[in-house]
Protein backbone atom coordinates (compact mmCIF):
# COMPACT_ATOMS: atom_id res chain seq x y z
CA UNK A 1 0.00 0.00 0.00
CA UNK A 2 1.19 3.13 -1.41
CA UNK A 3 2.33 6.09 2.15
CA UNK A 4 1.77 9.47 1.31
CA UNK A 5 5.12 11.35 2.03
CA UNK A 6 3.35 13.62 4.53
CA UNK A 7 2.29 10.55 6.28
CA UNK A 8 5.40 8.80 6.94
CA UNK A 9 6.66 10.77 10.25
CA UNK A 10 3.09 8.39 11.77
CA UNK A 11 4.71 4.92 10.11
CA UNK A 12 8.06 5.13 12.41
CA UNK A 13 9.74 1.93 13.01
CA UNK A 14 7.64 -0.01 10.15
CA UNK A 15 7.87 -0.48 6.14
CA UNK A 16 6.64 1.63 3.74
CA UNK A 17 6.20 2.34 0.30
CA UNK A 18 6.45 5.62 -1.39
CA UNK A 19 5.86 6.53 -4.93
CA UNK A 20 6.73 9.98 -6.33
CA UNK A 21 9.49 11.93 -8.49
CA UNK A 22 13.05 11.74 -7.98
CA UNK A 23 13.23 16.05 -6.55
CA UNK A 24 16.63 16.07 -5.24
CA UNK A 25 20.10 13.55 -5.13
CA UNK A 26 23.34 14.56 -3.22
CA UNK A 27 25.72 12.76 -2.20
CA UNK A 28 27.34 13.28 1.40
CA UNK A 29 29.85 11.34 3.49
CA UNK A 30 29.42 7.96 1.29
CA UNK A 31 25.90 8.09 1.01
CA UNK A 32 23.29 9.08 -0.78
CA UNK A 33 20.15 11.15 -0.16
CA UNK A 34 17.21 11.60 -2.44
CA UNK A 35 14.13 13.58 -1.41
CA UNK A 36 11.31 12.09 -3.72
CA UNK A 37 8.21 14.35 -4.09
CA UNK A 38 4.11 13.35 -4.15
CA UNK A 39 1.21 15.58 -3.53
CA UNK A 40 2.00 15.52 0.23
CA UNK A 41 5.20 17.14 -0.17
CA UNK A 42 8.48 15.61 0.32
CA UNK A 43 10.35 12.64 1.61
CA UNK A 44 14.39 12.23 1.77
CA UNK A 45 15.31 8.78 1.49
CA UNK A 46 18.93 7.69 2.70
CA UNK A 47 20.45 4.66 -0.01
CA UNK A 48 23.86 3.04 1.72
CA UNK A 49 23.61 0.37 -0.62
CA UNK A 50 26.08 0.51 -3.86
CA UNK A 51 23.35 -1.71 -5.81
CA UNK A 52 20.75 0.75 -5.08
CA UNK A 53 22.58 3.85 -5.74
CA UNK A 54 23.39 2.24 -9.18
CA UNK A 55 19.80 2.65 -9.88
CA UNK A 56 19.91 6.00 -10.68
CA UNK A 57 22.94 6.40 -12.24
CA UNK A 58 21.82 8.70 -15.20
CA UNK A 59 18.63 9.22 -13.69
CA UNK A 60 17.62 12.89 -13.68
CA UNK A 61 15.42 15.28 -11.54
CA UNK A 62 11.54 13.97 -12.61
CA UNK A 63 12.59 10.31 -12.95
CA UNK A 64 9.35 8.42 -11.09
CA UNK A 65 10.38 6.42 -8.54
CA UNK A 66 8.67 3.38 -5.84
CA UNK A 67 11.16 3.44 -2.72
CA UNK A 68 10.74 0.54 -0.33
CA UNK A 69 12.26 1.13 3.03
CA UNK A 70 11.99 1.19 7.22
CA UNK A 71 10.92 4.90 8.48
CA UNK A 72 12.91 6.65 11.13
CA UNK A 73 13.04 9.56 12.97
CA UNK A 74 14.49 12.18 11.84
CA UNK A 75 14.06 15.89 12.97
CA UNK A 76 16.34 17.64 10.31
CA UNK A 77 14.63 15.93 7.46
CA UNK A 78 11.38 17.45 5.37
CA UNK A 79 7.98 15.96 7.89
CA UNK A 80 10.53 14.96 10.33
CA UNK A 81 10.85 11.01 8.98
CA UNK A 82 12.98 9.66 6.28
CA UNK A 83 13.45 5.98 4.35
CA UNK A 84 16.55 3.70 5.29
CA UNK A 85 17.59 0.15 3.68
CA UNK A 86 15.53 0.79 1.08
CA UNK A 87 15.06 -0.76 -2.44
CA UNK A 88 14.41 1.33 -5.23
CA UNK A 89 12.74 0.89 -8.22
CA UNK A 90 12.97 3.03 -11.37
CA UNK A 91 9.40 3.38 -13.11
CA UNK A 92 9.74 6.13 -15.80
CA UNK A 93 13.04 6.75 -16.19
CA UNK A 94 14.15 10.61 -17.11
CA UNK A 95 17.48 10.80 -18.44
CA UNK A 96 17.56 14.37 -20.31
CA UNK A 97 18.43 17.17 -17.70
CA UNK A 98 15.43 19.30 -16.60
CA UNK A 99 15.84 23.02 -18.12
CA UNK A 100 15.61 24.82 -15.03
CA UNK A 101 16.51 23.73 -11.20
CA UNK A 102 13.03 23.08 -9.70
CA UNK A 103 14.87 22.63 -6.55
CA UNK A 104 15.85 26.03 -5.60
CA UNK A 105 13.58 29.21 -5.44
CA UNK A 106 12.84 30.38 -9.12
CA UNK A 107 13.26 33.93 -9.75
CA UNK A 108 10.32 35.75 -10.30
CA UNK A 109 12.03 38.75 -11.37
CA UNK A 110 10.89 40.86 -13.87
CA UNK A 111 13.21 40.01 -16.31
CA UNK A 112 12.99 36.86 -15.98
CA UNK A 113 9.23 36.52 -16.04
CA UNK A 114 9.28 35.26 -19.45
CA UNK A 115 11.73 32.27 -19.20
CA UNK A 116 9.39 31.26 -15.92
CA UNK A 117 6.33 30.91 -18.23
CA UNK A 118 8.03 29.40 -20.66
CA UNK A 119 8.84 26.71 -18.56
CA UNK A 120 5.66 26.28 -16.93
CA UNK A 121 5.23 22.84 -17.18
CA UNK A 122 8.39 22.02 -14.89
CA UNK A 123 8.50 24.95 -13.09
CA UNK A 124 5.62 24.39 -11.25
CA UNK A 125 6.92 21.21 -9.85
CA UNK A 126 8.98 23.28 -7.59
CA UNK A 127 6.76 23.53 -4.05
CA UNK A 128 7.24 27.33 -3.42
CA UNK A 129 5.41 27.77 -6.99
CA UNK A 130 2.64 25.17 -6.31
CA UNK A 131 2.47 27.08 -2.69
CA UNK A 132 0.96 30.23 -5.56
CA UNK A 133 -1.76 27.69 -6.68
CA UNK A 134 -2.77 26.43 -3.53
CA UNK A 135 -3.53 29.30 -2.54
CA UNK A 136 -5.69 30.40 -4.92
CA UNK A 137 -7.18 26.50 -4.40
CA UNK A 138 -8.02 27.25 -0.65
CA UNK A 139 -9.10 31.11 -2.14
CA UNK A 140 -11.89 29.59 -4.43
CA UNK A 141 -12.72 27.37 -1.90
CA UNK A 142 -13.09 29.32 0.71
CA UNK A 143 -15.12 32.05 -1.16
CA UNK A 144 -17.42 29.38 -2.23
CA UNK A 145 -18.22 28.27 2.13
CA UNK A 146 -18.90 31.69 2.24
CA UNK A 147 -21.19 31.91 -0.36
CA UNK A 148 -23.21 28.62 0.98
CA UNK A 149 -22.94 30.03 4.01
CA UNK A 150 -25.22 33.23 3.02
CA UNK A 151 -27.12 31.14 1.13
CA UNK A 152 -26.14 31.70 -2.42
CA UNK A 153 -26.60 29.12 -5.53
CA UNK A 154 -23.58 28.45 -7.85
CA UNK A 155 -24.01 28.77 -11.51
CA UNK A 156 -22.41 28.30 -14.95
CA UNK A 157 -23.13 31.17 -17.60
CA UNK A 158 -22.39 30.65 -21.19
CA UNK A 159 -18.87 32.69 -22.33
CA UNK A 160 -20.08 32.47 -26.24
CA UNK A 161 -22.07 35.77 -27.11
CA UNK A 162 -23.92 36.70 -30.20
CA UNK A 163 -22.54 40.12 -29.77
CA UNK A 164 -20.39 42.45 -27.43
CA UNK A 165 -24.02 43.75 -25.78
CA UNK A 166 -22.18 45.15 -22.57
CA UNK A 167 -20.53 47.65 -25.02
CA UNK A 168 -16.56 48.65 -25.64
CA UNK A 169 -14.51 47.76 -28.49
CA UNK A 170 -12.29 45.02 -26.25
CA UNK A 171 -14.15 42.22 -27.24
CA UNK A 172 -13.04 38.40 -29.11
CA UNK A 173 -14.61 37.87 -32.24
CA UNK A 174 -15.34 34.44 -33.62
CA UNK A 175 -16.73 32.50 -36.31
CA UNK A 176 -19.99 30.38 -35.09
CA UNK A 177 -20.75 28.30 -37.84
CA UNK A 178 -21.09 31.38 -40.25
CA UNK A 179 -22.31 34.05 -37.79
CA UNK A 180 -20.24 36.37 -35.90
CA UNK A 181 -20.03 35.66 -32.43
CA UNK A 182 -17.67 37.12 -29.25
CA UNK A 183 -16.26 35.40 -26.01
CA UNK A 184 -17.91 37.02 -22.84
CA UNK A 185 -16.64 39.98 -20.96
CA UNK A 186 -18.14 39.15 -17.76
CA UNK A 187 -21.51 37.31 -16.45
CA UNK A 188 -23.12 40.36 -16.08
CA UNK A 189 -26.26 40.33 -17.58
CA UNK A 190 -27.17 36.46 -16.48
CA UNK A 191 -26.04 37.11 -13.11
CA UNK A 192 -28.32 39.97 -12.70
CA UNK A 193 -31.46 37.76 -14.99
CA UNK A 194 -30.60 34.89 -12.09
CA UNK A 195 -31.40 37.49 -9.16
CA UNK A 196 -34.97 36.82 -10.08
CA UNK A 197 -34.68 32.85 -9.97
CA UNK A 198 -32.49 32.34 -6.71
CA UNK A 199 -32.11 35.75 -5.31
CA UNK A 200 -28.44 35.33 -4.47
CA UNK A 201 -25.80 33.71 -7.19
CA UNK A 202 -22.30 33.70 -7.78
CA UNK A 203 -19.91 31.80 -10.07
CA UNK A 204 -16.19 31.32 -11.13
CA UNK A 205 -15.23 31.38 -14.50
CA UNK A 206 -13.45 32.96 -17.34
CA UNK A 207 -13.35 36.25 -18.70
CA UNK A 208 -12.31 37.54 -21.57
CA UNK A 209 -10.93 41.18 -22.76
CA UNK A 210 -8.91 41.66 -25.73
CA UNK A 211 -6.78 44.21 -24.26
CA UNK A 212 -3.96 45.43 -26.09
CA UNK A 213 -1.96 45.83 -22.81
CA UNK A 214 0.79 44.71 -21.25
CA UNK A 215 0.88 45.85 -18.43
CA UNK A 216 1.44 43.99 -14.44
CA UNK A 217 -2.35 44.69 -14.52
CA UNK A 218 -3.95 42.77 -17.25
CA UNK A 219 -4.27 39.35 -19.07
CA UNK A 220 -6.57 39.06 -21.77
CA UNK A 221 -8.44 35.63 -19.93
CA UNK A 222 -8.59 35.51 -16.32
CA UNK A 223 -10.89 34.33 -13.16
CA UNK A 224 -13.64 36.23 -12.06
CA UNK A 225 -15.52 35.82 -8.92
CA UNK A 226 -19.41 36.55 -9.93
CA UNK A 227 -21.66 37.40 -6.79
CA UNK A 228 -25.21 39.29 -7.36
CA UNK A 229 -27.91 39.62 -4.62
CA UNK A 230 -31.17 40.98 -4.39
CA UNK A 231 -33.03 43.08 -1.71
CA UNK A 232 -29.33 44.46 -0.65
CA UNK A 233 -28.39 48.14 -0.34
CA UNK A 234 -24.98 49.50 -1.01
CA UNK A 235 -23.60 49.81 3.06
CA UNK A 236 -24.86 46.05 3.13
CA UNK A 237 -23.07 45.06 0.23
CA UNK A 238 -19.61 46.66 0.81
CA UNK A 239 -20.16 44.98 4.30
CA UNK A 240 -20.95 41.73 2.91
CA UNK A 241 -17.79 42.02 0.03
CA UNK A 242 -15.83 43.02 3.58
CA UNK A 243 -16.62 40.01 5.03
CA UNK A 244 -15.95 37.43 2.23
CA UNK A 245 -12.29 39.01 1.90
CA UNK A 246 -11.85 38.25 5.73
CA UNK A 247 -13.21 35.15 5.30
CA UNK A 248 -10.84 34.16 2.57
CA UNK A 249 -7.79 35.74 4.46
CA UNK A 250 -8.65 33.68 7.25
CA UNK A 251 -8.94 30.26 5.68
CA UNK A 252 -5.85 30.92 3.91
CA UNK A 253 -3.71 31.90 6.49
CA UNK A 254 -4.76 28.75 8.49
CA UNK A 255 -3.89 26.40 5.90
CA UNK A 256 -0.96 28.21 4.28
CA UNK A 257 0.54 30.54 6.41
CA UNK A 258 3.56 28.24 7.05
CA UNK A 259 4.43 28.28 3.36
CA UNK A 260 3.48 31.57 3.00
CA UNK A 261 6.05 32.63 4.87
CA UNK A 262 8.80 31.12 2.47
CA UNK A 263 7.28 34.26 0.10
CA UNK A 264 7.95 36.50 3.20
CA UNK A 265 4.46 37.63 3.47
CA UNK A 266 2.36 38.56 5.91
CA UNK A 267 -1.15 38.13 6.94
CA UNK A 268 -2.59 41.15 5.67
CA UNK A 269 -4.19 43.41 8.33
CA UNK A 270 -7.82 44.02 7.91
CA UNK A 271 -10.52 45.85 9.51
CA UNK A 272 -14.16 43.14 9.96
CA UNK A 273 -15.83 45.76 7.48
CA UNK A 274 -13.13 47.51 5.57
CA UNK A 275 -12.63 51.95 5.58
CA UNK A 276 -14.42 53.91 2.96
CA UNK A 277 -13.14 56.75 0.97
CA UNK A 278 -14.15 59.14 -1.28
CA UNK A 279 -12.89 59.42 -4.78
CA UNK A 280 -12.59 63.16 -3.74
CA UNK A 281 -11.04 62.38 -0.62
CA UNK A 282 -8.67 59.92 -2.12
CA UNK A 283 -7.60 62.57 -4.78
CA UNK A 284 -7.16 65.44 -1.91
CA UNK A 285 -5.01 62.59 0.31
CA UNK A 286 -2.54 62.09 -2.63
CA UNK A 287 -2.42 65.83 -3.40
CA UNK A 288 -1.53 66.86 0.08
CA UNK A 289 1.19 64.31 0.62
CA UNK A 290 2.39 63.89 -2.93
CA UNK A 291 3.78 66.24 -5.60
CA UNK A 292 1.07 65.48 -8.11
CA UNK A 293 -2.69 66.40 -7.70
CA UNK A 294 -5.13 64.39 -10.21
CA UNK A 295 -8.69 65.92 -8.97
CA UNK A 296 -9.65 66.90 -12.32
CA UNK A 297 -9.44 63.26 -13.34
CA UNK A 298 -12.72 60.50 -13.04
CA UNK A 299 -10.72 57.83 -12.30
CA UNK A 300 -8.11 56.80 -10.10
CA UNK A 301 -4.22 56.37 -11.17
CA UNK A 302 -2.20 53.22 -10.30
CA UNK A 303 0.22 55.40 -8.30
CA UNK A 304 -3.09 56.72 -6.64
CA UNK A 305 -4.21 53.00 -5.60
CA UNK A 306 -0.91 52.15 -4.39
CA UNK A 307 -0.87 54.90 -2.14
CA UNK A 308 -3.91 55.26 -0.69
CA UNK A 309 -3.51 51.04 0.72
CA UNK A 310 -0.38 52.30 2.27
CA UNK A 311 -2.15 55.21 3.75
CA UNK A 312 -5.54 53.04 4.51
CA UNK A 313 -2.94 50.38 6.49
CA UNK A 314 -0.91 53.38 8.86
CA UNK A 315 -4.29 55.30 9.59
CA UNK A 316 -7.06 52.97 9.12
CA UNK A 317 -5.48 49.54 10.81
CA UNK A 318 -6.41 48.16 6.73
CA UNK A 319 -4.88 47.38 3.85
CA UNK A 320 -8.14 46.72 1.66
CA UNK A 321 -9.74 50.35 1.44
CA UNK A 322 -13.59 51.07 -0.74
CA UNK A 323 -13.17 53.81 -2.49
CA UNK A 324 -16.76 55.72 -3.37
CA UNK A 325 -18.52 58.30 -4.79
CA UNK A 326 -17.37 57.66 -8.61
CA UNK A 327 -18.96 60.17 -11.33
CA UNK A 328 -21.82 59.35 -13.21
CA UNK A 329 -19.38 59.74 -16.37
CA UNK A 330 -17.20 56.60 -15.57
CA UNK A 331 -20.57 54.01 -14.64
CA UNK A 332 -22.41 51.41 -16.80
CA UNK A 333 -25.59 52.08 -18.22
CA UNK A 334 -26.39 49.31 -15.34
CA UNK A 335 -25.62 50.82 -12.51
CA UNK A 336 -27.64 53.19 -10.30
CA UNK A 337 -27.49 56.76 -9.64
CA UNK A 338 -27.07 57.95 -6.10
CA UNK A 339 -30.58 59.23 -5.30
CA UNK A 340 -29.30 62.56 -3.36
CA UNK A 341 -26.64 63.11 -5.95
CA UNK A 342 -27.34 62.09 -9.60
CA UNK A 343 -24.14 62.94 -10.73
CA UNK A 344 -22.49 59.74 -8.94
CA UNK A 345 -23.34 56.63 -9.10
CA UNK A 346 -23.41 53.81 -5.75
CA UNK A 347 -19.86 52.11 -6.83
CA UNK A 348 -17.01 51.32 -4.95
CA UNK A 349 -13.86 50.30 -5.85
CA UNK A 350 -12.23 47.23 -3.21
CA UNK A 351 -8.41 48.42 -3.50
CA UNK A 352 -6.11 45.52 -1.58
CA UNK A 353 -2.72 45.99 -1.44
CA UNK A 354 -2.27 48.76 -3.98
CA UNK A 355 -4.03 47.15 -6.75
CA UNK A 356 -8.20 47.13 -7.26
CA UNK A 357 -9.56 43.63 -7.03
CA UNK A 358 -13.52 44.21 -7.26
CA UNK A 359 -15.92 46.70 -8.62
CA UNK A 360 -18.94 46.49 -6.46
CA UNK A 361 -21.89 48.60 -7.55
CA UNK A 362 -25.84 48.73 -7.19
CA UNK A 363 -27.30 47.98 -10.06
CA UNK A 364 -30.26 50.02 -11.80
CA UNK A 365 -33.43 47.47 -11.04
CA UNK A 366 -36.54 49.97 -12.41
CA UNK A 367 -37.09 48.91 -15.64
CA UNK A 368 -38.31 52.20 -17.65
CA UNK A 369 -34.99 53.82 -16.12
CA UNK A 370 -32.44 50.84 -16.95
CA UNK A 371 -34.18 51.35 -20.63
CA UNK A 372 -33.85 55.03 -20.58
CA UNK A 373 -29.79 54.70 -19.27
CA UNK A 374 -29.23 51.76 -22.04
CA UNK A 375 -30.52 54.24 -24.66
CA UNK A 376 -28.62 57.57 -22.93
CA UNK A 377 -25.50 55.93 -21.88
CA UNK A 378 -24.87 52.98 -24.18
CA UNK A 379 -26.87 53.70 -27.16
CA UNK A 380 -28.52 50.59 -27.20
CA UNK A 381 -32.14 49.34 -28.85
CA UNK A 382 -34.02 47.58 -26.31
CA UNK A 383 -35.87 45.32 -28.55
CA UNK A 384 -32.33 44.24 -29.60
CA UNK A 385 -32.02 40.36 -28.89
CA UNK A 386 -28.58 41.19 -26.78
CA UNK A 387 -30.61 43.13 -24.69
CA UNK A 388 -34.42 42.24 -24.98
CA UNK A 389 -34.14 38.94 -22.61
CA UNK A 390 -31.90 40.58 -19.80
CA UNK A 391 -34.53 43.41 -19.78
CA UNK A 392 -37.61 40.98 -19.66
CA UNK A 393 -36.09 40.00 -16.43
CA UNK A 394 -36.31 43.63 -14.94
CA UNK A 395 -39.85 44.30 -16.62
CA UNK A 396 -40.77 41.50 -14.84
CA UNK A 397 -39.91 41.97 -11.52
CA UNK A 398 -36.38 42.47 -10.06
CA UNK A 399 -35.72 43.91 -6.29
CA UNK A 400 -33.04 46.40 -5.71
CA UNK A 401 -29.57 44.52 -6.10
CA UNK A 402 -25.69 44.45 -6.53
CA UNK A 403 -22.60 42.62 -6.90
CA UNK A 404 -19.49 42.70 -7.63
CA UNK A 405 -16.27 40.71 -9.87
CA UNK A 406 -13.51 39.96 -8.18
CA UNK A 407 -10.36 39.26 -10.03
CA UNK A 408 -9.08 35.68 -8.39
CA UNK A 409 -5.42 36.48 -9.76
CA UNK A 410 -4.87 39.52 -8.54
CA UNK A 411 -6.39 38.44 -5.38
CA UNK A 412 -4.08 35.48 -5.39
CA UNK A 413 -0.91 37.88 -6.15
CA UNK A 414 -1.65 40.08 -3.10
CA UNK A 415 -1.98 37.62 -0.82
CA UNK A 416 1.37 36.03 -2.07
CA UNK A 417 3.61 39.31 -2.68
CA UNK A 418 3.81 38.94 -6.53
CA UNK A 419 4.71 41.90 -8.49
CA UNK A 420 2.47 40.60 -11.71
CA UNK A 421 -0.97 38.86 -12.05
CA UNK A 422 0.54 37.08 -14.14
CA UNK A 423 2.59 35.19 -11.85
CA UNK A 424 -0.73 34.12 -10.00
CA UNK A 425 -1.92 32.68 -13.25
CA UNK A 426 -0.73 28.91 -14.17
CA UNK A 427 -0.59 29.56 -17.95
CA UNK A 428 -1.53 33.51 -18.83
CA UNK A 429 -2.51 35.00 -21.68
CA UNK A 430 -1.69 38.25 -22.86
CA UNK A 431 -1.45 40.02 -26.26
CA UNK A 432 2.23 38.30 -26.35
CA UNK A 433 1.35 35.11 -25.04
CA UNK A 434 -1.02 32.20 -26.29
CA UNK A 435 1.43 29.29 -24.79
CA UNK A 436 2.10 26.61 -23.25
Amino acid sequence: MRTLSSDVHKQIGKEVHVEGWLHKKRLMGGLTFINVRDRGGLVQVVIKDKDEVEKLRGMQIGTVLAVDGTAKEEPRAPGGAELHDVKVTVLVPVTDEPLIEIDKPLSHKPDNLDTLFDHRVIGLRNLQEQTIFKVQAKLLEAAREYFAQNGFTEMNTPKLLAEATEGGAEVFKLDYFGKEATLAQSAQFYKQMMVGVFERVFETNPTYRAEPSATSRHMTEYITIDAEMGFIEFDDLLTFTSGLVNHVVNRVWETYGDDLKKWNVDKPVLTDNFPRLTMKEVHELYAKNNQEDYSAEDDLRPDEERWICDYAKKNLGSEAVFVTEWPVSSMKFYHRKNAENPELADRSDLLFRGVEIATVPMREHRYEVLVQQLKDMAGGDPEHPGFKPYLSAFKYGLPPHGGFGMGLERFTEKLVGLGNVKEATLFPRDINRLSP
